[in-house]
């Protein structure tokens, strides 16, 4: 689910597409859109506070033979709540489920990790060594 959850929604229904087409289903709630309270804790392991709020959409569907999937997304795409409920549908199904991990979440992974190691990338250079800074006086 975090992996659709950080998927966009063209990606996703891009990677569906490549698939036979789903079933029918019906919305069983939403896309509908509000807002959540985000906890922290200072240190990790302090006593948590409410950081603040935080935008998310969620979708509920049911499937035509009764499988219930539900998707919760950060932000206001109600298209991709409505894909990750429908994958998260698809998913429970046994026969389903080997076709939708190789063709739609294992590429998704890929893309989303190639971009946090280009962002990494991308931060690393930027990185300063106080040490050898110091040691240069």
């Amino acid at each position: 689910m975090s992996i659709l959850a950080r998927a966009q929604a063209a990606e996703i229904a891009e990677r569906l597409d490549a698939l036979p087409p789903p079933p029918p289903h019906r919305r069983l709630r939403g896309p509908e859109t509000g807002l959540v309270m985000v906890r922290g804790r200072a240190g990790g392991d302090g006593a948590p506070f409410n950081l603040g709020e935080m935008t998310v959409t969620r979708c509920s569907l049911r499937l035509e033979d009764g499988v219930v999937g539900h998707g919760y997304v950060a932000g206001r795409d109600a298209r991709q709540a409505e894909l990750a409920a429908l994958v998260d549908a698809l998913m429970q199904n046994p026969a389903r489920r080997p076709a939708l991990e190789a063709a739609v979440i294992a590429p998704l992974a890929e893309a989303q990790a190639a971009r946090r190691d280009a962002q990494a990338r991308r931060a690393a250079a930027t990185r300063v060594e106080f040490f050898t800074m110091t040691q240069m006086r």
